[in-house]
């Protein structure tokens, strides 16, 4: 017996992060895969019962685990993005929730034939859509404005506003109470007030110890877990479900204030995040009865038609009157609301407490939910970039490129870049630089790259690439660091660290997870590139053609030649790394630093 228990477990953890992979690969939203493999290994195969795996501790396990997904979502929410959106996002979780509410209750007793008592607790559970896959759908999307941070605000702050909604609805429901709108009222200011105290008090409690240095290094991300989750149950004990604001309102304050660094926490809470997600889908899944599912009845298909065509927008508009909003962005966030683990989760909660009480139509609600989930993920995931670059509100592959730096060379090749039509921007602390690169006609910014208040103020919107290329190596690695965590690992690169080239090494000493990519070859520190160009070499862009190869190329320009980018003929950049040869083919366009004549003049690069 024990066996097959350890068995589920593992199976759990292994289906989830293999979906999680699959998905990755095949370019899909990854609750769908989630989805398809919680129902292939539990109700289809039988190989999976979470019921039997957890047994009592299955739903405590499920709560914590909705807090930790919640908080480390709110630890992304800074207050900077609301400048322009703030009142915008107020309005959608206030009217726009509403809205929701009573719509999507109105649609499941008139539609749906549930009495009004489940109906009013599915419109409130509906009211919840889903960070854990609007903010991929962001990340991909990529829209201009301020039109990516109102979306995601309202996804995180939804969650918790909607839950507790859910909860109050459900304690109206076992208690007969007659008095809805006082128990409501009085129930929502609760969790509001306490919600809201406690996660403050979480949050100044993290901050003290981190600040004052009384934990050490290797169990700070264990405290605060521990912390998350004391607050959550505390929040909870006193009023039911008031947790998942505390955790969200302590995450927020965590990310907003200014006494001590919480990077590390936001990283180990992101990994945490992908292993809470998908073992909680497999295990929702995996519970799911296919036998209640009904692919077949119509009015499930018509209820969650009228939640994607009618109440979603319907809601958007409304809530947005007067705010300000073009008819693209109202149209944009009306075509975004995939519903996610939290809707899973707290209608499976309510759904297994409520069978005990007989409600007609209690049975209906996890197929129900499960069928709005799959196919919201499914529309939203494959129509919402569609839509975003029909709209012109997104830049789904931005080909531009960041400069950390601005000298003399560097403004060369983003002259080179530009005249191509390839987006640059430059950053630099030296206002000679600065100057001299919006004189050359470049967009130049003067600040510190490693400022997170002046990052934050720089528009990304055209940009897909960062390159460190200051004197400084020190400042290279760090502010590839940060920028990773906005453009991905992938897409930020620094010049080659000076001790390395003097070994002349390409792979230097330090981690590749503490640094960029390292650019262009092994002769290409920032003392080489600055020695290039003061004995002559020019920035060139060459069309490698039939009649022109890189075979002719290498011959015309010698070995000192040195390829920088690659323009592919659909305009697409790719950046020449150390480790890796350049991949050219005929109709790319080189951009590359080379000699003038036909020798070099003085001391050969070393």
């Amino acid at each position: 017996m024990s066996e097959h228990i350890l068995i589920g477990f593992v199976s759990i953890i292994v289906l989830g992060i293999f979906a999680q992979w699959l998905a990755w690969r095949l370019s899909l939203p990854a609750i769908l895969v989630l989805l398809i493999f919680g129902i292939a290994a539990g109700p289809v195969a039988g190989i999976l019962n979470p019921d039997e795996v957890f047994g009592e501790l299955l739903f405590p396990v499920i709560s914590v685990s909705v807090a930790l997904i919640l908080f480390e979502g709110s630890l992304r929410l800074k207050f900077r993005e609301l400048q322009e959106g703030g009142p915008l996002v107020a309005r959608l979780t206030s009217f726009g929730i509403i809205i929701t509410w009573v719509l999507a209750a109105l649609g499941a007793y008139h539609i749906m034939g549930f009495n009004r008592q489940i109906a009013v607790l599915l419109g409130a559970v509906l009211t919840v859509t889903g960070p854990t896959v609007i903010i991929p759908l962001l990340r991909q999307v990529r829209p201009v404005g301020m039109l990516g941070s109102v979306a995601k605000w309202e996804g995180i702050v939804n969650d918790p506003i909607g839950a507790i909604l859910a909860v109050l609805t459900y304690e109206i429901i076992v208690s007969g109470s007659g008095e809805v709108s006082s128990v409501l009222a009085v129930g929502v200011m609760k969790a509001l007030v306490l919600g809201s105290l406690l996660g403050l008090v979480g949050a100044a409690l993290i901050v003290i110890l981190l600040r004052r240095y009384l934990i050490p290094d290797f169990l700070q991300n264990p405290m605060a877990t521990m912390l998350v989750v004391i607050v959550f149950v505390a929040s909870n004990a006193i009023q039911s479900e008031s947790g998942l604001l505390a955790v969200t309102v302590m995450g927020v304050a965590l990310a907003n204030q200014r006494y001590t660094s919480i990077r590390h926490l936001s990283e180990f809470k992101e990994s945490l995040q992908v292993l809470l997600i998908a073992s909680l889908f497999i295990i929702l899944a995996a519970r799911l009865p296919v036998e209640n599912l009904q692919l077949g009845n119509w009015q499930e298909w018509v209820y969650i038609a009228l939640l994607i065509l009618v109440i979603r927008p319907a809601a958007i508009f409304a809530a947005t009157i007067g705010a300000g909003v073009s008819t693209a962005g109202r149209v944009f966030l009306s075509w975004l609301a995939p519903r996610g683990i939290v809707a899973a989760a707290v209608v499976s909660v309510f759904a297994l407490r409520l069978e005990e009480t007989g409600i007609e139509g209690v049975d209906r609600l996890v197929p129900l939910m499960f069928k709005i989930i799959f196919v919201t993920v499914m529309v939203y995931g494959i129509t919402v970039p569609l839509l975003a670059r029909r709209l012109g509100i997104a830049k789904p592959n931005p080909q531009g490129v960041l400069f950390g730096g601005a000298q003399p060379w560097v403004r060369e090749v983003a002259q080179t870049l530009a005249a191509e039509g390839i987006p640059v921007a430059l950053v630099d602390s030296n206002w000679v630089n600065v100057t001299a690169a919006r004189q050359a006609g470049l967009t130049a910014h003067y600040g510190n790259l490693l400022s997170e208040d002046f990052v934050a103020g720089i528009s990304l919107e055209d940009i897909g690439s960062f390159v460190a290329v200051t004197p400084n190596d020190e400042v290279n690695s760090l502010a590839a660091i940060s920028f990773a965590e906005i453009l991905g690992r992938s897409a930020v690169y620094q010049l080659l660290p000076e001790p390395a080239r003097e070994r002349e090494q390409i792979q230097d000493d330090m981690p590749s997870h503490l640094r960029g990519r390292l650019l262009f070859g092994p002769k290409s520190s920032h003392r080489q590139m600055e020695l290039r160009q003061a004995q002559g070499a020019v920035v060139k862009r060459t069309r490698i053609t039939e009649d022109f190869t890189m075979d002719q190329f290498w011959k015309r320009y010698g070995d000192e030649a040195l390829p920088l980018f690659v323009i592919t003929p659909y305009r697409e950049l790719r950046v020449v790394t150390a480790n890796d040869p350049p991949s050219i083919r005929r109709g790319d366009s080189l951009v590359s630093l080379v000699r003038p004549g036909d020798q070099w003049q003085g001391e050969r690069p070393a």
